[in-house]
């Protein structure tokens, strides 16, 4: 990895330390960046063990994170190492850039002082530059990114996987790195410093005025984004001020920003969630649109920025990125609710959609449910029914449309919520013929079919196994019946699986949803009906090949 000469592997070298480099910056803690510094050095630049010695308020220093060893992050973390000491080290060996190597020649009268260390005897260098137990190589780290800066920390390194003391190649690496964890320190310290001072605004609004200019500071130079809206007046809600990060997130200049307010950049399913959002310490989860017509998750924080004399003025919003995390809620989400081979709503969403329409309360009598109005019931007393009257406002019954079964004897032409239980028939010699993965292949295009001959807002789940359900709202009598004959008739064609033809048929099982009913009771009624209607129905008339 150190030959000059060979372009390439400098290529892959930069590659690694970008790659490095660009992990400094996702961490979100100071302890994340100090370990995520630390883990750089083993998965990036070639050695099995580091250390990150950060200086403390006393000046001494603290191995703050030890990656590439369990046995040396037991020993080491924690432990302190007197500022004397380190700067004994520092001013010792050879000085190559900023890094620091220390020989084993040389080191030993090191062994004893009060610095963490891990190192142990080994046998003679077989060659000039074989690595030895015993050497130590430390890269200082400073605020100004250069040795005329503070110091802020040093990182140790041991154990190069070529068994080499690092060339050219590898210093330059080394000390670059250390340039870049020295500025992912800092920025994790600003970070810490924001956080606090987003709760001294929010606990002493009084005292914004004497820390104005460190608040500006921490504005202007957050690593998230911060904006300040006007509170009250005709103006209220318009961005003031917006600093860089929140810029560059949603892709717009300050001096458009300018232009705008949250509710102009929301999107428009979030509209409601932002006007919820109490203006202090208020809190939201909402979507805000780029310059290029896309849409961020973020989180806002607000709190409210105070005159004395006048009262509240200004609004300054906290805007964090939670892209990633909200799409990793929503996958876990789907995972949760939807079956892994089909994609379709699994048993559990299956049951929450039902219960979802259905209410403990049976009506008393006849269909008195009025869709888009509130629900007309025969009495209310301690149950809360009345006669010939809508359920009162605070009633069990507000806002709540019963859910009723088509009459059985009588079409009357009312549509209701109709459950169509499907089991495949000739699955299981599928199965056994041909193995689990032609039967999967075949579950896969039956979920298909069925969910390209409902229409939209019906539910197609699979409850498991080779059963399906279908909700489907607003139907009669006749046209449960149609429906589940053209989803049979959708089955009955063949299934190509590598190159082979296999043919399932199906039994339906038309039960209906009614307020009074649990989903359980509503899933068994239609279960038994398709048992009915299976064996009513020949074996010849339910073979598919």
């Amino acid at each position: 990895m150190e030959t000059e000469s060979e372009p390439y592997i400098r290529l892959a070298t930069l590659r690694e330390l970008h790659q490095v480099v660009a992990e400094l910056n996702t961490a979100r803690s100071l302890a994340d960046t100090l370990q995520t510094v630390a883990d750089g050095i083993v998965s990036g630049l070639g050695y099995e063990l580091s250390a990150v010695n950060l200086v403390r308020p006393d000046g001494d220093l603290v191995v703050a994170a030890v990656a590439g060893s369990a046995g040396a992050e037991a020993l080491m973390a924690g432990r302190v190492g007197s500022r004397s000491s380190w700067e004994r080290r520092l001013a010792m060996g050879d000085r190559w850039g900023e890094l620091r190597f220390i020989p084993y020649t040389e080191g030993w009268v090191l062994d004893e002082d009060d610095v963490p260390q891990w190192h142990t005897a080994g046998p003679a260098p077989r060659f000039a530059d074989e690595w030895h137990p015993m050497d130590r190589l430390f890269a200082p780290m400073y605020a100004a990114g250069a040795s005329g800066g503070e110091l802020i920390g040093v990182i140790s390194v041991d154990r190069p996987r070529n068994g080499r003391r690092p060339g050219a190649w590898g210093r330059e690496a080394l000390q670059m790195y250390s340039f870049h964890a020295a500025i992912a320190i800092g920025n994790a310290r600003l970070r810490a410093n924001m956080q606090r001072a987003l709760v001294r605004l929010e606990r002493e609004q009084q005292a914004l005025r004497a820390s104005e200019e460190s608040f500006r500071q921490a504005f202007e130079y957050a690593p998230s984004g911060m904006a300040i809206a006007e509170l009250g007046g005709d103006q209220h809600g318009r961005l003031v001020r917006a600093n860089d990060a929140l810029c560059r997130l949603l892709g717009r200049p300050a001096s458009v920003m300018r232009r705008y307010s949250f509710s102009d950049l929301v999107h428009p399913k979030d509209i409601g969630t932002l006007l919820r959002t109490s203006a202090e310490g208020g809190r939201a989860e909402l979507r805000l649109g780029r310059r290029d017509g896309s849409y961020v998750w973020v989180s806002l924080r607000n709190s409210v920025v105070a005159d004395v004399a006048d009262g509240p003025r200004f609004l300054l919003t906290h805007v964090e990125d939670i892209e990633e995390r909200k799409r990793h809620e929503i996958q876990l989400a789907h995972r949760a609710s939807h079956d892994s081979l089909t994609g379709l709503p699994n048993s559990a969403e299956l049951r929450a959609r039902l219960s979802a329409r259905l209410c403990d309360h049976p009506p008393n009598s006849g269909r008195t449910g009025r869709p888009g109005g509130p629900e007309y019931v025969e009495g209310y007393g301690v149950e809360g029914f009345a006669t010939g009257r809508p359920a009162p406002a605070d009633g069990p019954f507000f806002d709540h449309v019963h859910t009723v079964a088509p009459n059985e004897e009588v079409d009357d032409g009312h549509k209701g919520l109709a459950v169509l239980f499907c089991d495949l028939d000739g699955f299981k010699s599928i199965n056994d013929r041909f193995g689990h993965h032609t039967g999967d292949a075949v579950l896969i295009e039956v979920a298909r079919r069925l969910a390209g001959g409902v229409r939209d807002g019906d539910t197609v789940a699979r409850l498991g196994g080779d059963e399906f359900v279908v909700l489907a709202d607003g139907l009669g009598r006749a046209d449960a019946q149609d429906l589940a004959v053209r989803l049979r008739n959708a089955i009955l064609p063949p299934i190509r699986v590598d190159g082979r033809a296999v043919r399932v048929g199906a039994s339906f099982g038309i039960g209906w949803a009614a307020c009074g009913m649990s989903a359980d009771e509503v899933l068994h009624s239609a279960d038994q009906r398709m048992y009915v209607e299976k064996r009513s129905r020949s074996k010849a008339g339910r073979r598919a090949g």
